[in-house]
């Protein structure tokens, strides 16, 4: 619709998940100059109908194809055709992104401000293309799916139709997280044999096992998933400050859980230091989970590679083996100070 072309910056490899390969091109969106009136728009606009994949925005951009303002294309047939772009455009605080911007926080933006769609520009603010409404309701139902199975341990790659999918082939993608769960549960079996005698002390203690097991595990994954929901959309989150601040909202959780908990064994009518080792068992393994589910997905990040696949069966085998540890070393402390 404009007599410029702009070509792409060399920019180094875009990874198919980015802004600058999932966009439209600028012979596929409305463009107009600033200099154009809405007659001038709306002429042209007609005249490539069949050319555009996408009229939800008009792109106002001057000679040098800087993006300098958007028009909704329903606004244009409400106002006279003799009035100038630039005096109705938007031009100030403009969503945008960049080539190299991820495709989830693209779409995050767009529900965000309630958008449509997303230009493109590169660091000079030319415009390069737009990431459309459709793309965006496809990265949408993509990456919540990735999402869930990679939480659960599975390749992001069974996003499709599974059933289309051999069965070999999906038994060798499930089959290696779930075996770093079940090497867990052997090793936690283990460390169940170390704490034996505290066991036969009190064998009110192993009641509550899979209690402390679920809470800080559930914890865990909550933390962790909103952390690496966050590293996604957010390139520029401060790992440390929102690491202690999850630490404080754990701290809370934990209080508020190990008190609860403290209380339930009073229907088991166990002694009052059963209590005791419960609440203060549930708050550390609280806190610990939290720093875990928080620091992998960190470390993960910092290491190239991708955050989620540190979720799932791997995190929670960590935190269950740590919450048995500080169990049962709290129970042994607790009953060496307190004989029976």
């Amino acid at each position: 619709m404009i007599d410029f072309a702009p070509k792409l910056p060399k920019i180094g490899k875009l990874k198919p998940d980015m802004a600058g390969v999932i966009m439209l091109p600028l012979s596929k969106i409305p463009l107009a100059k600033v200099s154009d009136t809405i007659g001038d728009v709306v002429k042209t606009l007609l005249k490539h109908i069949k050319e555009l994949e996408t009229i939800n925005y008009i792109y106002v951009v001057d000679q040098e194809g800087k993006l300098k303002g958007v028009i909704s294309v329903k606004e244009i047939f409400a106002i006279d055709k003799d009035a100038k772009v630039a005096g109705i455009m938007m031009g100030k605080k403009l969503v945008k992104v960049r080539l190299h911007t991820d495709q989830e926080r693209v779409a995050f933006l767009a529900l965000k401000n309630n958008l449509k769609a997303i230009p493109v520009i590169d660091k000079s603010e030319k415009l390069l293309g737009v990431v459309s409404s459709d793309i965006i309701l496809n990265i949408l139902s993509k990456e919540a799916t990735e999402d869930i199975l990679r939480l659960a341990g599975v390749q992001d790659k069974f996003a499709v139709d599974i059933t289309r999918i051999p069965i070999k082939t999906m038994v060798k993608a499930r089959i290696p997280w779930l075996l770093v769960g079940l090497i867990g549960g052997v090793l936690a079996a283990r460390i169940l044999g170390f704490f034996e005698a505290t066991l036969e002390t009190q064998i009110v203690l192993a009641f509550f096992i899979p209690a402390v097991l679920y809470i800080s595990s559930a914890v865990a994954i909550q933390s962790q998933t909103i952390f690496i929901r966050n590293l996604t959309i957010n390139p520029t989150l401060v790992a440390k400050n929102y690491f202690f601040r999850e630490i404080q909202i754990g701290g809370f959780i934990a209080l508020i859980c190990g008190v609860i908990l403290g209380f339930a064994s009073l229907l088991f009518r166990a002694p009052p230091f059963v209590g005791i080792i419960l609440g203060i068992s549930v708050f550390l393994s609280i806190i610990w989970s939290v720093a875990l589910s928080v620091f992998v997905p960190w470390f993960l990040k910092q290491s190239k590679k991708d955050p989620a696949i540190g979720a799932g069966p791997f995190t929670n085998t960590l935190s269950d083996i740590s919450t048995l540890i500080i169990y049962f070393s709290i129970a042994s402390i607790m009953l060496k100070l307190f004989p029976i």
